[in-house]
């Protein structure tokens, strides 16, 4: 287009989101998709927030549609930061919780706040494509560390803390793209290179509470351990994921007045309404309740998932099995790509996410994402029964 010398080298180096493009072709409702990262609408508690939205409505009145304070709704970060004390023995206030337009927005404005140009962020790889696209904007120079079954490569992480780094983003939890998690002991380790070093820990933890087990969490690597880590958090994958809230946890109260000023500057708050109507949610009903249901539904998802690909898929292709969260990934024979497929996976009406996004400047590579979350276990039996034909003739 004319505007084309107008736009800045920041957009110009921003990725356009596959996710998005994704969306639009999994609208087809022929189309079973494994593609999005949807959480499944049956886990919305609809009628409960049916409820606590006409209580508010009631009980706070104005306060509901008047402008307010950038941190969020004090009450909203009360609750979260003692939660986490509770869960993980922190050692929280109100002052270290920030609430933000989902986790996307933390991503922001954590890169806004610590990047200049040719700064340097570490990554796994694979990472999850939203952040690759966030911390993109801001042009920093990406160190990719290769993710195992285990969690970081320590000897990578090394490597790439040879480099001028601002922040290392990683997701330990059940993580987007592969599903993986960490162990305790790599979190040890990563807790030790890192511990002597100025460099700010972003540990994203929006799938931690869905394990399916149900069982005791792993502690986290730099929250409560690492001065400068930041946690974050969001409501999206256990209450809605359409109300974007989402919370940052830093121990760094400096830190975070400077991330605030940098969020009044974005957007002043995010949305009031959804943080009043999350808390009353979270006051009158039992959450933990809430996501165990959440759990087992998910549970027998990705059991479904994984059965269907252990009957359908060739030998030769390998896959995740996760024990929490939504995705799994699949890696395909070496010099085959996913990309490639996925106009030939349209044909048969099934969708996936190739690897590529998930990577820094790689094309065509040999993986794929598969998410379980929002497909019933007999549309996951058939959608898994067309890949695998796909497969089978590659």
């Amino acid at each position: 287009s004319s505007m084309e010398h107008l736009l800045s080298e920041r957009i110009k180096s921003t990725p356009p989101s596959f996710i998005r493009s994704i969306l639009k072709t999994a609208a087809d409702p022929q189309i079973i998709s494994f593609a999005g990262g949807l959480p499944n609408p049956v886990s919305f508690p609809q009628e409960e927030l049916l409820v606590s939205m006409e209580r508010i409505v009631r009980d706070y009145g104005s306060s509901l549609f008047q402008y307010s304070i950038t941190a969020g709704l004090p009450e909203l970060r009360q609750y979260i930061a003692d939660r986490y004390n509770r869960r993980f023995g922190l050692k929280l206030g109100i002052e270290n919780i920030l609430i933000t337009t989902g986790s996307q927005q933390a991503l922001d404005l954590i890169s806004k706040v610590l990047l200049n140009t040719g700064d340097g962020v570490i990554v796994e790889k694979p990472s999850y494509l939203g952040a690759i696209q966030a911390f993109s904007q801001y042009q920093p120079v990406f160190y990719p560390v290769e993710l195992t079954e285990e969690g970081m490569d320590i000897e990578q992480l090394k490597d790439a803390l040879k480099h001028d780094v601002k922040f290392i983003y990683a997701i330990p939890d059940f993580q987007n793209p592969t599903g993986l998690s960490y162990c305790a002991e790599n979190r040890a380790c990563i807790r030790e290179v890192l511990r002597e070093r100025e460099i700010v820990l972003v540990e994203d933890d929006p799938y931690g509470e869905l394990r399916f087990d149900g069982g005791g969490r792993i502690p986290y690597i730099g929250a409560g351990q690492l001065p400068g880590s930041i946690l974050l958090g969001t409501f999206s994958k256990t209450v809605t994921p359409g109300m974007r809230t989402g919370f940052m946890i830093c121990a760094d109260t400096e830190l975070l007045k400077h991330i605030s000023v940098a969020k009044e500057a974005s957007d002043l708050h995010t949305n009031i309404f959804s943080q009043y109507l999350i808390w009353d949610y979270l006051m009158h009903n039992d959450y933990d309740a809430h996501i165990d249901q959440i759990r087992q539904l998910y549970k027998e998802q990705a059991q479904a998932m994984t059965e269907a690909m252990d009957r359908y898929f060739p030998e030769t292709v390998r896959y995740t099995r996760p024990r929490g969260g939504m995705f799994l990934w699949v890696t395909l024979p070496e010099g085959v790509s996913a990309l490639s497929l996925f106009p030939k996976a349209l044909e048969k009406k099934v969708a996936f996410v190739p690897g590529d996004p998930f990577y820094i400047n790689m094309t065509d590579t040999n993986t794929m994402r598969l998410n379980f979350t929002n497909a019933d276990c007999s549309m996951i039996d058939e959608g898994i029964r067309r890949l695998g034909e796909l497969l089978r003739e590659i």
